[in-house]
């Protein structure tokens, strides 16, 4: 439309007949142009034209007519055979001239594809620097490090942070120095170069950094060690050295470098093969931003990992990480400390103390996450039950969920099978953190667990189907948190963790291979008591490491035998031990199991009930919560997990 728009020659096509009868006999024609060897231009006599045919649009200069040929040499021919009909001298002939043009439309087609080509690596370009806020191909080696506003994104403060007060101690240097500088270089001190926050998964690394910045009021980078490599050689120390210049113009800040691991690897382990290593070159360009000529300025660099041991020793060293704050999984205390900040969103008209306190009981070994994803699935129970507030069963329904998975509905067990299940469970033996996995129990784990002083006594059974491949699902009270274990302890546990299996021979006429996870667990038990832990007389104190890597033994043949002897003699004086008690107890466990049966849910006050109070002192932290009571009746509902609960606890 715009070209037809924009003003220009306008011409008409005719035939040869058409030409030579309208123009060329009558003498009009002033000169024929060829063009691109395909169309004839004809350009007529104006004023002969405007004479013959005044109406004729050739009369205007903008006019012109054409017709095609099929070749030049045929319409040479032709016109010499019309020339020469007409007797025209050779003198007066028709001029005819040659021309090539290219239209401006054709000229612009024909840079198209490659137009194609450059448009497409722009937009590309643009689109694979817009996440680091980098426009255009020349931004790959920006840093992607995100800056938190401190007045408007960074709003964690330490009172959101609990569980950790001991690093939070260590970490509060770091603010004081922000805060007030001039206190400390009074005195001469330098500002310390950053901390290692490390630990296990979910502890609450990263919250606690962004506690510092918040409690600081200072700008925030926040960036993943990954995020430093790519396929391109030298973008990782190009983006370290970016991070540390716009970290200096905002100084005072913070920069928080999350899964350092994935840069600061020891370098003797690495470059095996030779040839360039992009994560070696990353480090060392970090290791010269930390600790360089230029280290004046009050830039704090806080990273976290869940694998310290794998850290280089050169970015481990005093001026570089100063603090290595270890944030582990929280106490019963802690705990509960942190379900006090997540139960402030929930609605419910629980006793907080009380809640929180059981709670924690509850939850051994949880992480913050672990707490976090409790409280919101209890949250989640209530919705689905249409319940106007969330009670003590839904917290206890959301731990179940999240200890042993989902309950699976689609799988419904015969008869016989829930019998065998009862006696001899698909369970995990207790781990020391109190939680149990899909594995193997049965109720002679729970009876060992009650009359054996060290052992950890049931708190709740199930033979509903939960999670991948389990039958069931169990949770052990555990006796306090423990960090150091004593021979007799040991022995207790390896005891019970052996009641299935010697159950099985009680009660059944063959065994099953369901104690295979059992076995599993006591022979590792057995051998680190043996080659770790100096508690037997014949090997003695020695440390023998069962490094699966190393392709050769640390001991001799003989020593092995010695150590598969001893294994052997202390797994035999457990089961001998469990076997003893079993078989004094067999009658309870047949009321166990048969209960089992009946209810598929066994609470510790069905336990008491059966078995009667347990012979041993109790954990006086655990006792105030479950042996007071709590009413926990829950209202029936179709939920995906519901779990049919105990028997109702005494008020």
């Amino acid at each position: 439309m715009l070209y037809r728009m924009i003003p220009g020659d306008q011409s008409r096509e005719i035939t040869w007949q058409e030409f030579r009868n309208t123009f060329f006999d009558k003498g009009l024609v002033e000169k024929l142009t060829v063009v691109n060897r395909s169309r004839v231009k004809v350009n007529l006599h104006r004023d002969a034209t405007a004479q013959v045919y005044p109406d004729s649009p050739a009369a205007n200069g903008n006019f012109y007519y054409y017709f095609s040929i099929g070749s030049v040499e045929a319409f040479e021919r032709r016109l010499d055979d019309a020339q020469k009909e007409l007797g025209i001298p050779s003198s007066e002939r028709i001029p005819v001239a040659y021309r090539d043009e290219i239209s401006w439309t054709g000229t612009v087609l024909s840079f198209a594809p490659t137009l194609l080509v450059i448009g497409s690596i722009f937009w590309l370009s643009r689109r694979a620097s817009s996440g680091a806020g980098q426009s255009g191909i020349f931004g790959i080696g920006k840093s992607r490090a995100k800056l938190f506003n401190h007045e408007t994104d960074v709003k964690i403060k330490f009172k959101d942070v609990a569980g950790m007060d001991e690093a939070k101690v260590e970490i509060m240097e770091f603010v004081s120095f922000l805060k007030q500088p001039e206190r400390f270089q009074k005195l001469g001190a330098k500002i310390p170069r950053g901390a290692i926050l490390s630990g296990p998964p979910g502890t609450g690394k990263t919250l606690l950094a962004k506690a510092t910045a918040g409690e600081a009021q200072v700008p925030f980078f926040s960036v993943s060690g990954s995020e430093f490599v790519e396929m391109f050689v030298g973008v990782g120390p190009s983006r370290v050295r970016d991070l540390f210049a716009k970290a200096r113009k905002n100084a005072p800040c913070i920069i928080f470098v999350d899964e350092i691991d994935a840069i600061g690897k020891s370098r003797a382990r690495a470059n095996i093969g030779g040839g360039n290593d992009e994560r070696e070159s990353t480090l060392n360009q970090l290791l010269t931003e930390m600790d360089g000529f230029n280290t004046t300025e009050q830039v704090v660099v806080l990273a976290g990992t869940n694998r310290a041991d794998v850290l280089d020793k050169a970015l481990m060293r005093p001026g570089r990480f100063d603090r290595h704050i270890t944030i582990d999984r929280p106490t019963m205390d802690g705990r509960k400390q942190i379900f006090l900040v997540h139960l402030r969103k929930i609605v419910t008209s629980e006793d907080m103390d009380y809640l929180s306190g059981r709670l924690a009981a509850l939850t051994p070994g949880f992480s913050g996450a672990d707490i976090a994803n409790c409280v919101n699935e209890a949250a989640l129970i209530a919705a689905r039950g249409n319940a106007d507030q969330v009670i003590m069963i839904h917290f206890e329904q959301a731990i179940e969920r999240v200890i042993g998975g989902l309950e699976k509905k689609s799988l419904v067990l015969s008869p016989e099978e829930k019998r065998t299940v009862a006696y001899h469970e698909e369970f995990s033996s207790p781990s020391p953190s109190g939680q149990v996995t899909a594995k193997q129990i049965q109720a002679g784990h729970a009876v060992c667990g009650w009359f054996l002083k060290y052992a950890d006594p049931l708190l709740k059974v199930s033979i509903i189907p939960r999670g991948q491949g389990a039958l069931g699902y169990a949770q052990y009270l555990p006796q306090g948190e423990q960090y150091l274990l004593s021979l007799a302890q040991l022995m207790d546990r390896m005891a019970m963790t052996l009641g299935g299996r010697v159950s099985e021979e009680l009660h059944f006429d063959t065994v099953t291979s369901g104690a295979s996870d059992d076995f599993n667990k006591v022979t590792r038990m057995a051998s680190a008591m043996v080659t770790k832990w100096g508690m037997s007389k014949d090997i003695g104190t020695l440390y023998y490491d069962d490094d699966e890597q190393k392709l050769q033994k640390p001991f001799s043949e003989e020593t092995a035998r010695k150590i598969d002897s001893e294994v052997r003699k202390l797994i035999d004086e457990a089961y001998n031990k469990c076997k003893t008690l079993l078989t004094e107890r067999k009658t309870e466990i047949g009321l166990i199991a048969e209960e089992l049966l009946s209810k598929e849910v066994l609470g510790r006050e069905d336990m008491v009930r059966i078995l009667g109070k347990r012979p041993f002192e109790e954990n006086k932290d655990f006792e105030k919560f479950f042996d007071r009571g709590h009413t926990s009746a829950p209202p029936p509902f179709p939920g995906e997990d519901q779990v049919p609960p105990a028997s109702p606890t005494p008020p």
